[in-house]
């Protein structure tokens, strides 16, 4: 669910006559960036629609996740972000009560989505470390399509609210501030996903760490003495032992360095989340539950609502440059030569 639906009032002046609610040149510097986060959102996402539809190595059925996630943050790009932006350039709703419903509706269905979906791939990945074997065999193109619909309809029922509520000529266009739908939209759009992510992505941490130190305990193969024949036959005993030597410590720092490499991602799947879309749920929330005292100045909220938009156009680079065939793909829509290394 994005904020502009929810801020208390952006307008400033309820009839749209006055003064504009930005000067010159912060008016200029908010069109820069919306319009950078537009592009961003728009570009970064069609290119993990195209190379997953053009890829034969990116067809495998949990990209679908994927897809359905780039698709409704490509929607949040074309149908929520203008108006957010004319909306607060504008410092009024300038685009009529049925359209101001049906955008409130689709911003919180859309948003709501693209979290619902961050929160399922976490879960598929879980499912896929714990349960390798058994999980793999029934991760089904349907059996993916099956949870994406879930994700989907649980963002409609969230979005459900803001389409029934009538706005007849209204120069504002806010969301109900009354403190149950605020409480409880904001849990089924971002509390409830976010703790899954974090039990699970700690979950997928330890299990990883394990695996790690039961590797690096393993001892690497010791071919002597056992009569067969091999490139180590005749091969002086401290010489095979500084080789196995050597082997050992070549395999523990690959293993180490991808246990790092692991870490780093889950750091930035969890961070650019939590970043992203704490600052405005946690005040949102918090201004529902305690009223005037508790709210943050306008400005400021403004600032966080759309630093929860740009959670739409870090997902493409999140979810797809730690992967190879992704950027392979992607080196090949941008027509950008590959780098030969021996």
């Amino acid at each position: 669910m994005e904020p502009a639906h929810a801020l208390p009032n952006t307008s400033g002046n309820g009839s749209g006559t006055g003064s504009a609610p930005h000067s010159p040149a912060a008016t200029g510097l908010i069109l820069l960036a919306a319009l950078a986060v537009l592009l961003a959102t728009l570009v970064g996402n069609a290119l993990v629609v195209v190379a997953i539809s053009t890829s034969r190595a990116l067809r495998a059925p949990q990209n679908l996740f994927l897809v359905s996630l780039a698709s409704a943050d490509i929607l949040v790009a074309i149908l929520v972000l203008p108006f957010s932006l004319a909306n607060e350039v504008m410092g009024y709703w300038y685009f009529g009560g049925v359209w101001c419903s049906l955008y409130l509706a689709l911003d919180v269905l859309l948003c709501t989505a693209s979290i619902g979906h961050l929160c399922a791939i976490s879960l598929d990945r879980y499912w896929a470390v714990t349960r390798a074997a058994r999980f793999n065999l029934r991760r089904s193109p349907g059996r993916v399509k099956g949870m994406i619909g879930a994700v989907w309809a649980g963002a409609a029922l969230v979005a459900l609210p803001p389409l029934l509520r009538a706005r007849p000529g209204s120069r504002e266009c806010q969301l109900s501030q009354e403190t149950w739908y605020v409480l409880a939209s904001c849990a089924a759009s971002f509390f409830a996903p976010c703790l899954v992510m974090v039990a699970v992505y700690c979950r997928i941490y330890h299990l990883t760490a394990r695996r790690t130190a039961a590797l690096l305990a393993a001892r690497a193969p010791c071919p002597a003495g056992t009569g067969k024949k091999g490139p180590e036959v005749g091969m002086p005993g401290w010489r095979r032992r500084s080789q196995n030597q050597s082997m050992l410590l070549c395999r523990r720092r690959l293993v180490r360095a991808r246990e790092r490499r692991f870490t780093v991602v889950l750091a930035v799947v969890m961070g650019a989340f939590v970043l992203c879309w704490f600052p405005f749920f946690f005040t949102y929330s918090l201004g529902a539950v305690c009223g005037e005292g508790c709210r943050v100045s306008k400005p400021l909220f403004s600032f966080f609502f759309w630093i929860g938009y740009c959670n739409s156009s870090l997902n493409p680079l999140i979810y797809t440059l730690f992967n190879r065939d992704f950027r392979a793909a992607f080196r090949r829509l941008l027509a950008i030569p590959c780098q030969h290394r021996t």
